[in-house]
């Protein structure tokens, strides 16, 4: 690794350990995938040998198998980033048709893996949501998961007396289908510390601290590889909810009201509305179960504009992360501005750091003045 990028790799049942040197030695590659309302995966790529400890002792005694810890942190100029904490799911050996080119992968997902991997039954009378979500994930606190769970926008407090919510699927279906139908997502965010990670439920955080302006077109300053921008008019949705008059018996489409509610606004020209859909899935739902249904379908298709590009971690001097905003600059007035970082991939190899990214918002025109370097 350069100067300026170290990289760290603890591996262990539950509590992860550093790895040994001769398998820091052999690593090749990493590959770690982080996007927003999906679970992040991992590939390490070592190159071995017949004889070598890790085909010797390392694979035989099962230190890598299926389950295995993996914790990845970069240190970039000497700030630590975590950039996965989850488990193996698949070994695969290259044995090569040359001398140095055989490989060893390990494939891997984040620790929501484990939340996927048992049916529950179980009943949470007079529970809102946001408790569930925390009841749901308070057996993981032996892997470091801290669970924070946000209340919904619109109240939906169960009668006991008539409705007692329950579960029959695994804890990840469980709190994804909540998530779902309350319009927010779940994921698991890992640091700050190795070993600790935080199960974030609720909606996706549009504000804060913009990380380091990405810069494009601007000579010098360019900060980027590549971005390119698109923006999808048919993209956006107005779903609406069917009303019945009870005297009239006439039938009235209520809009659903703006996403606003849930995500702030990244910019001033909104993206335009072409299609309108009755909701679906209303049978048997409350009207703030039907208004929160609404609120998720509507978030889901407003973000029209996307951007997707590639950085040189060394040279951007930060590690991006996904799920939290940054600005652009030198895209021009339409496409300036504040974005949501919807996913990154890492990519290290010795003396080399890339991400990939893609970004997303809700229209055209910055609504910010101007995005700080």
């Amino acid at each position: 690794m350069s100067a300026n990028l170290r990289l760290m790799l603890l591996m262990g049942r539950v509590i992860a350990a550093p790895a040994p040197a001769v398998l820091l030695d052999a690593l090749r590659s990493v590959q770690v995938t982080s996007s927003s309302g999906a679970a992040s995966g991992f590939q390490l790529t070592f190159a071995v040998a017949k004889r070598s400890p890790v085909m010797q002792v390392l694979l035989p005694s099962g230190a890598l198998d299926p389950k295995t810890r993996v914790i990845v942190v970069a240190v970039v100029a000497g700030v630590p980033h975590v950039l996965m904490d989850g488990v193996v799911t698949r070994q695969e050996i290259n044995p090569g048709t040359a001398p140095g080119t055989s490989e060893l992968t390990l494939t891997g997902e984040d620790l929501t893996l484990l939340m996927d991997l048992r049916h529950v039954q179980c009943s949470y009378p007079g529970m809102p949501s946001h408790l569930r979500a925390m009841a749901v994930c308070a057996p993981y606190a032996q892997y470091g998961v801290v669970p924070v769970a946000v209340p919904t926008v619109i109240s939906n407090l169960p009668d006991p007396t008539i409705d007692i919510p329950a579960q029959s699927s695994t804890d990840l279906a469980y709190l994804r289908n909540m998530a779902t139908d309350a319009g927010y997502v779940f994921f698991l965010e890992p640091g700050p510390a190795p070993g600790v990670s935080i199960a974030y439920w609720g909606p996706e955080v549009r504000a804060g601290i913009l990380q380091p302006a990405l810069t494009v077109d601007s000579g010098a300053a360019t900060n980027v590889e590549s971005l390119t921008f698109g923006y999808d008019g048919l993209s956006r949705t107005q779903y609406t909810i069917p009303l019945t008059e009870p005297n009239t018996k006439i039938t009235f489409q209520v809009p659903v009201p703006d996403v606003s509610l849930l995500r702030p606004p990244l910019a001033v020209r909104p993206a335009v509305t072409m299609r309108e859909e009755p909701l679906p899935d209303l049978t048997g739902r409350t009207i703030p179960e039907a208004l929160l249904l609404g609120l998720s379908r509507t978030s889901a298709s407003a973000e029209a504009v996307t951007g997707s590009g590639k950085l040189d971690v060394l040279r951007y001097g930060h590690v991006l992360s996904a799920r939290q905003l940054v600005g652009v600059r030198g895209a021009g007035l339409a496409y300036d501005g504040v974005y949501y970082v919807r996913s990154v991939t890492h990519d290290i190899r010795r003396g080399e750091y890339k991400q990939s990214f893609t970004l997303s918002r809700d229209g055209l025109v910055s609504n910010t003045p101007v995005v700080i370097p």
